[in-house]
């Protein structure tokens, strides 16, 4: 079973920077991609940045240039660093799981945090 718990959310002012972290236990395998996705009640999750297994990243047109999704040395932690933020940005962060082919698809995650989440403020 894999455990994921998210941290460093808050708020901040539009312009500003924030890093969100994911502690993942349990057994990870190889083939394991992680990423970041974010929710307004009004809205359907969507997904922010992955990274596979090599380190391969992909992020959604409204983050590109502003967001960086990393791993920690042991792969047991993910990052989400998140510059020059705006209140379009205000959302309920989540980090998830999946393992096989890179997906975009929330669906296609297997597990999932509660969540941590940021304010930006105009």
């Amino acid at each position: 079973q894999v455990q994921l718990v998210e941290s460093g959310g808050g708020s901040v002012q539009a312009g500003g920077s924030l890093t969100l972290a994911c502690g993942i236990s349990g057994v990870i395998e190889s083939d394991s991609y992680m990423g970041w996705f974010r929710q307004v009640p009004w809205k359907n999750r969507e997904v922010v940045a992955i990274i596979d297994s090599i380190n391969a990243r992909t992020y959604a047109e409204s983050v590109k240039g502003r967001f960086t999704i990393s791993k920690g040395d042991s792969e047991n932690t993910l990052y989400l660093q998140m510059d020059d933020l705006k209140p379009d940005d205000t959302a309920m962060y989540y980090c998830a799981v999946g393992y096989g082919v890179p997906t975009l698809r929330t669906a296609d995650f297997s597990y999932w945090g509660q969540g941590t989440q940021v304010y930006v403020s105009s």
